[in-house]
């Protein structure tokens, strides 16, 4: 499978000995950086995977940041992806099995072990459709109906 893989500067160590162990299972993965433990903007990067998802580059995206919440809220604005935050096995199956998530975001401190199962889960775990995917439906419904939103309003009210 390919998949597109990022993190921040706080997912970076995980990020690497992830590529490591499922590249040598066959996977190919397209890495949009962080290299390093230098800080980064987490948005880039979520923008960066999510991009690459959507334009069929990439079948699926990872995302590692802290808690791995800042790049699901990054991912979830592009419409067509649907970003989920998986600290174990139960979440990673059903987010698969149920919401088709195509984006996988992971807290880059988890146990290199646990991430490592919660990504194989993920990667084999397939989409159920039948009621989940008349959901997916109305989510993208949603997506389309409101496109934008009071946005530049909000970040303005919050900076004050």
């Amino acid at each position: 499978m390919r998949i597109a893989i990022g993190s921040d500067h706080r997912g970076v160590q995980l990020k690497a000995r992830l590529l490591q162990t499922f590249s040598s299972q066959g996977h190919e993965f397209l890495d949009a950086g962080a290299d390093s433990d230098q800080a980064v903007d987490y948005p880039d990067i979520a923008s960066t995977v999510s991009q690459r998802v959507l334009s069929n580059e990439a079948e699926r995206g990872i995302l590692i940041c802290g808690t791995g919440i800042g790049m699901a809220i990054t991912a979830n604005k592009f419409p067509g992806i649907r970003a989920a935050v998986c600290q174990d096995e139960l979440t990673a199956e059903t987010c698969r099995r149920h919401n088709d998530a195509n984006v996988l975001c992971l807290p880059g401190d988890l146990p290199v072990e646990r991430a490592a199962r919660i990504v194989e889960i993920w990667l084999a775990t397939a989409f159920e459709g039948g009621r989940h995917a008349r959901r997916l439906d109305k989510i993208a419904q949603i997506e389309q109906a409101h496109p934008g939103g009071p946005r530049e309003k909000n970040i303005a009210q919050t900076k004050e």
